[in-house]
């Protein structure tokens, strides 16, 4: 059974940081392309980040661009990673991990985790 297992979410105050984990069980996912989206109450689902298999091509939504890094580590730990620096309250939402089904990021992801929530306090 294939799971992608988010951590890392909490309450912080505004301008501080937090890194998001996902890490996925039941297959390996070093030849897909891996990322983060997170919503809301009352807005549709967003992209935030993705990375590409290798790790050699991210790419990241203009709200969060500067402040946010992605990675991911392919050997034992299966995980991607969300450093998030910087943070401001309209960055408060459930943050959802996203596998794709290739290489790069293209579509929806095919694999979705349960989500972690993000607070930040102004």
């Amino acid at each position: 059974q294939v799971q992608l297992d988010e951590s890392g979410g909490g309450l912080v105050q505004s301008g501080g940081s937090l890194r998001l984990s996902c890490a996925a069980s039941g297959r390996t996912f070093s030849s897909n392309a891996m990322g983060w989206f997170r919503q809301s109450p009352g807005k549709e689902r967003e992209f935030v980040s993705a990375i590409n298999w290798s790790g050699s091509s991210t790419f990241y939504a203009d709200s969060v661009k500067g402040r946010f890094t992605i990675s991911r580590d392919n050997n034992a730990k299966n995980t991607v990673y969300l450093q998030m620096d910087s943070l401001k309250s309209e960055d408060t939402a459930v943050y959802y991990c996203g596998a794709w089904r290739y290489r790069y990021y293209s579509g929806s992801p095919g694999y979705w985790g349960q989500g972690t929530q993000v607070t930040v306090s102004s």
